[in-house]
């Protein structure tokens, strides 16, 4: 099987695998946000703010680096691959424990101090146990991206998906009915027990994966020296990781702040806060899946391409992925836009979830394409630029939402959102168009979709204009704009022939070009 054949034979299995996981997850989510309630959203993404900087501390960069050296390692049949993976695992041992015991130990104070709310301080003294199971997967899922092996990284994302919904459900069931503590803490409990069960799961996988690779370590010349290549190739991704983590932090312990010091109730603030990052977030997010399977296979793609120097292949797929990206974010940004409010309704019964749908929608577009070039980058060895563009987004978004949030309010938290976004992308964009150098049509690429998606949402809500609203209704609508469009752009030009030819060529026998 060739190169570009196994890449999206790869990006298939995950889009497929994504898009059914997503929808169990945000499906499950949505019926966690109706069970506890938005403050209850709010204080565990709250706490989860706080997790993700501990994430940080104990993975340290090692997933990429793990990547790209067993990547170039295979790519060369040198048989260091074992030896790789031995140091990662070392590497990852010591920075997972070690931010293990920390947050465990600072628990009290982050929840009394830091996130003003002791009711955290035991759901963060719970997530201490997971760090080392995270980190230790961290490793082993990077190799299985390195070796093209992504089903295995499916089969783990299924299970896990499986252990923490069926945990959620139960601990939700004995504990819910006592507190909003518990609650949380219920949901929390029954993710720690997922990442657990991921462990087990992918160490059983790997275990029979690595004696492909055991076979040729006799072939290795070199002895010694691999901590230090994967020390020197994660480290400094990590330091960059948890300045950007540890404004991330700040920035979602500023919101509930500034939204207090705007005039909002603890509760109200909390509330907003869980609708916004715990409630649309993720129902905006949930069509990018079919995106991120695809950028997550670039990183060896292009590590691969940039080491062959085979820069015609890297500017075709750049290419593609900005066609194909646009295509698909534009069209996701017109259909939320159009039926923002019957979304918010059907999925959450709260037209102000709707209202932050419609807001947030025209931003999809730009999140959808940052998270693909950044990709990109990173495949092109350019993972310490996107770094800086992330910690200097975060930086700004830390100083706007403390001058803003206070006056403005929610308001002025969404402007936020829109100010670094649009700046996070363009920089993104820039330095990746600077390096590869490819033709960039806008008619086609930008304003024949945008122009195709309001024709579609026009027709749809035309021929709907005297159907009732209900939940059958809006996915019908859904569709047809959907198919519409799809009809639309090949007749336009936006889908070419070239496209469709490419694609057919992928799926058969041929190497496409």
């Amino acid at each position: 099987m060739n190169g570009v054949k196994k890449f999206f034979l790869n990006a298939l299995i995950l889009s497929c695998a994504s898009i059914i996981m997503r929808a169990i997850s945000v499906s499950f989510n949505i019926f966690v946000s109706n069970k506890i309630g938005a403050e209850a959203m709010g204080l565990i993404t709250l706490t989860t703010s706080v997790y993700g900087l501990a994430i940080t501390l104990a993975t340290s960069g090692i997933n990429l680096a793990v990547v790209r050296l067993v990547s170039a390692s295979i790519s060369k049949n040198d048989g260091n691959t074992p030896k790789i993976m031995r140091s990662a695992f070392i590497y990852a041992s010591v920075f997972s424990l070690s931010a293990g015991f920390i947050l465990f130990i600072s628990a009290k104070n982050i929840g009394a101090f830091v996130l003003d709310d002791i009711r955290t301080a035991s759901s963060l003294k719970l997530l201490s146990f997971t760090l080392f199971p995270i980190a230790i997967s961290s490793v082993l899922n990077g190799y299985f991206y390195a070796v093209r092996r992504v089903y295995k990284n499916v089969i783990v994302q299924f299970c896990e998906n499986g252990v923490k919904i069926g945990f959620t459900l139960a601990f939700l069931f004995i504990l819910a009915p006592w507190g909003m503590e518990l609650a949380c803490i219920s949901v929390i409990a029954a993710g720690a027990i997922a990442e657990v069960a991921s462990l087990i799961i992918n160490v059983i996988l790997f275990f029979f994966d690595r004696r492909i690779h055991s076979r040729n370590e006799s072939k290795s010349l070199e002895k010694s020296g691999f901590f230090d290549k994967i020390f020197f190739a994660a480290f400094p991704l990590g330091v960059s990781a948890y300045v950007r983590a540890a404004l991330s932090t700040v920035e979602h312990l500023a919101i509930p702040w500034g939204l207090k010091k705007s005039g909002a109730s603890a509760s109200s603030a909390l509330s907003n806060y869980g609708i916004l990052h715990g409630m649309v977030f993720p129902v905006l997010l949930f069509p990018s899946c079919v995106l991120n399977s695809f950028s997550s296979l670039l990183v060896p793609e292009l590590s691969a391409s940039l080491a062959q120097k085979n820069t015609a292949r890297i500017s075709h797929i750049v290419s593609k992925v900005f066609s194909f990206s646009l295509l698909f974010s534009i069209a996701v940004s017109g259909i939320f836009i159009s039926f923002s409010y019957e979304i918010g309704y059907f999925l959450y019964g709260s037209y102000e979830a709707g209202e932050f749908i419609k807001l947030l929608s025209s931003l999809i577009p730009l999140m959808y394409l940052d998270g693909a070039v950044d990709a990109m980058l990173k495949g092109l060895g350019e993972q310490l630029y996107t770094m800086r563009v992330n910690i200097a987004d975060s930086l700004i978004s830390v100083v706007l939402i403390v001058a803003l949030l206070p006056s403005f309010g929610i308001k002025g938290y969404i402007g936020v959102i829109f100010i670094t976004e649009l700046l996070n992308t363009s920089l993104s964009i820039v330095k990746l168009l600077d390096i590869t150098k490819i033709k960039t049509p806008v008619l086609k690429w930008v304003f024949k979709p945008l122009l195709n998606i309001i024709i579609s949402t026009f027709i749809t809500k035309a021929i709907f204009i005297f159907t009732p609203i209900s939940k059958l209704s809006t996915i019908l609508e859904i569709s047809v704009t959907a198919i519409i469009y799809l009809l639309l752009s090949r007749l336009f030009g936006a889908i070419s022939s070239d496209d469709i030819e490419w694609g057919k060529r992928i799926i058969s026998k041929e190497k496409p070009s």
